[in-house]
C-alpha cells in the first residue's frame, strides 16, 4: 500500500519501460514529483523539493522540465501511459473495468497523485484543469462507446442510454479512487467485482453474471 510518510521516490516505476535508455535522472524527478504531489499537492510543492527528493540540483531538474507546469504534466501523462499500456480501449466494457482494479496495487502513487491533481484542479483557472477537464470527457465517451458497441452487437439492452450509464461508470472509478486514498484497507477487488458483476447483469440482454 501507499506509504504516505515517505518522501524518496519509489523503486517501483511502472513507467520505466517507457522512457529510452539514458533517462535515469527524468524518471527520479518524476518518481519523488508523484509522492510529493500526493502529499502537498501543486500548490505547496516547489521545484526545489521535487529536485532535492530526486537528488538532483534545481538546475539539474530544469534540465529536463523547463518548468512546474510542465513537470505536471508530465507527471499526468505518466498516468495516461500507465493506462494506455494496461487497457484495451475497444476491448470488452466488463473486462477492461476488472483489470482497473490491478492498478491499485501495480500504480498506487499515481492512483493517489491522479486524485490529488483532480480535486485542486476543479477551477477553471487552476494549470490543469483544462487537460483534466478534456480527459473527463474523453473517458465518458470512450465508456459509452464500448457501451454502444455491445447494443450493437446484440449484447447489450438497447434501452439504456450509453452516455448516461458512461457517467455512473466514470464517477464509480473515480469514486473508488478517492476512497481508497482515505481508506487503503478497502478490497478493491472485491468491490470491482461485485460492480462489474451487476452493471454486466444489468446491461445484458441475456441475464447472467
Amino acid at each position: 500500500m501507499l506509504d504516505r510518510e515517505s518522501s524518496a521516490p519509489t523503486a517501483t516505476r511502472p513507467y520505466e519501460t517507457l522512457l529510452v535508455k539514458g533517462e535515469q535522472r527524468k524518471l527520479q524527478i518524476l518518481a519523488a514529483a508523484q509522492q510529493l504531489l500526493v502529499r502537498g499537492g501543486w500548490r505547496t510543492t516547489s521545484l526545489a523539493q521535487i529536485a532535492k527528493a530526486a537528488g538532483v540540483t534545481p538546475a539539474g531538474l530544469l534540465h529536463h522540465f523547463e518548468s512546474k507546469q510542465q513537470l505536471l504534466d508530465a507527471v499526468l501523462e505518466a498516468r495516461d501511459i500507465d493506462d494506455d499500456l494496461h487497457s484495451d480501449r475497444s476491448g470488452d466494457l466488463i473486462e477492461q473495468l476488472e483489470r482497473v482494479a490491478e492498478r491499485f496495487e501495480r500504480a498506487p502513487d499515481l492512483v493517489a497523485m491522479f486524485v490529488v491533481l483532480l480535486v485542486e484542479n476543479s477551477q477553471p483557472d487552476a494549470p490543469l484543469h483544462d487537460r483534466l477537464h478534456a480527459r473527463y470527457h474523453a473517458a465518458v465517451e470512450t465508456v459509452a462507446e464500448a457501451i454502444r458497441r455491445g447494443q450493437s452487437a446484440g449484447k447489450y439492452r438497447t434501452d439504456v442510454d450509453a452516455a448516461v450509464k458512461a457517467v455512473e461508470i466514470v464517477a464509480f472509478l473515480n469514486g473508488m479512487e478517492t476512497s481508497w486514498l482515505l481508506e487503503p484497507s478497502i478490497p478493491v477487488a472485491q468491490v470491482f467485482s461485485e460492480y462489474t458483476c451487476a452493471l454486466a447483469q444489468h446491461l445484458a440482454v441475456e441475464k447472467g453474471c
